[in-house]
Order: structure tokens, then C-alpha cells, then sequence
């Protein structure tokens, strides 16, 4: 499924943007990917929303979330973008290059969001469609039954117990504006708390959960 930088860049319009997709933070702190990054995750939430309505009619409105998030989470996101060979696309500052970041995940779902939203500046909400139906309908197809993701199972098991609801905390943020970590806690009552770290919010409190989970023997796959 791998994609030539050029292949890609030849089906638009107006080329910048795709360039704009592909551009780090930290080589342009103004002109960047993260606003078209913030449009592509909003396209591609809408468009997997209205593909899992078609495809899967008999599923209710929980179901449907459930299979929604596992298919919009950054490490499905950071698969596609590795599929198609993003990671050599990307426009990286010499330092980022040194530490990776041609295969780091944060930013490969950066790109991958903002080249959608790219493509629905450059071509439309079909062309935006037509890509990631390309790049997810597989992935789609391939969860047997709706995926529940490690915060969706620890509300499970608490409620189950009634118990009430785990509490995150934000306790620092630290690196720079471009290179950030978050600490983040998972509360649940009569458990010792459980902290993870990890680039994005998300993605923190998504380790968290799976960290307390395990400590409460409910260890799996997620």
C-alpha cells in the first residue's frame, strides 16, 4: 500500500497543501500541519461515523462508539500512516530527525490527520471519503465484534461494582511546546492511583486506564 511522496502530491490542486500536511511543528513553529491536523481528525471522525452506520445497521449507538473509537485511536491512525510510507514524507527539522521522528507515532498521526484534511480543503468531502475508505475499510472489516478500548472497560468494571466513576488528573505537563509529556492519574476508589506518561492527553490517560486494568487483574489486548 506503500505511496510515492510525488504520487501523492500530484492529485492535488494546489500541491502547498500537501506540503502544509507534511510540515512538523518544530521545522515551522507558524506554518505547521497542526491546523489542517485539527480539520482531518473532525473529517475523518465524520466519515467513519457515516461508514460504520452503513455497514453495520443492526449495531446500536454504543456498539457503534466503540467501534468508532478503535478505528480513529492514534495507533490505528499511526498503522495507516505507516502502511502508506508517511513517515519518509515528512518534513522534519534536523534535530527530530536525530531522534526518530520519521517513525514517531505522534507524529505520524499528526500527518495522516492533517494530509485528510488536506485533501477535503483541496478536493471535497468526497475526495476525503474516497481516501479513507481506501485506508480503513479493511481495518473496519477486520473487528469481529466492537472493540472496547481500555477507558470504556475500566468504566465497565467500576460501574459493575457500583463503584463511581474513575477520575483523571492532569499532574504535569512538561518538554517543550512542540515535544510535550503528559503525567496523568487514574483514581478508583479503594485502589491506589496508577500514573503513565505519554505525549498526548489521549493517549496518557488511554495508558493509565491500561495500567490500572492490569494492576486490577483485567489485563488483555487492547
Amino acid at each position: 500500500m506503500s505511496v510515492s511522496y510525488e504520487a501523492m502530491r500530484a492529485t492535488f490542486s494546489d500541491p502547498a497543501l500537501c506540503d502544509l500536511a507534511m510540515m512538523h511543528r518544530g521545522k515551522d513553529t507558524r506554518q505547521n500541519n497542526q491546523r489542517l491536523e485539527f480539520l482531518g481528525d473532525r473529517v475523518l471522525g465524520l466519515v467513519m461515523a457515516r461508514m460504520l452506520y452503513t455497514s453495520f445497521p443492526d449495531e446500536r449507538e454504543g456498539e457503534l462508539a466503540m467501534r468508532l473509537s478503535a478505528l480513529v485511536c492514534g495507533t490505528t491512525i499511526a498503522c495507516v500512516a505507516r502502511q502508506l510510507g508517511m513517515g519518509a514524507w515528512l518534513i522534519l527539522d534536523d534535530h527530530e530527525v536525530r531522534k526518530g521522528g520519521r517513525d514517531n507515532e505522534s507524529n505520524l498521526i499528526d500527518a495522516c490527520e492533517a494530509l485528510i484534511g488536506a485533501i477535503y480543503l483541496d478536493q471535497g468531502i468526497g475526495a476525503a471519503e474516497a481516501f479513507i475508505h481506501t485506508h480503513w475499510h479493511n481495518l473496519m472489516h477486520s473487528l469481529v465484534r466492537p472493540p472496547k478500548d481500555a477507558k470504556t472497560a475500566l468504566q465497565e468494571w467500576v460501574q459493575a461494582r457500583g463503584l463511581p466513576l474513575p477520575l483523571y488528573h492532569e499532574l504535569s505537563r512538561e518538554g517543550t511546546a512542540h515535544d510535550p509529556l503528559f503525567t496523568i492519574e487514574v483514581q478508583v476508589e479503594g485502589v491506589s492511583p496508577i500514573r503513565a506518561i505519554a505525549s498526548n492527553k489521549k493517549q496518557a490517560e488511554h495508558k493509565a486506564a491500561q495500567l490500572m486494568l492490569q494492576h486490577l487483574g483485567e489485563e488483555r489486548t487492547w
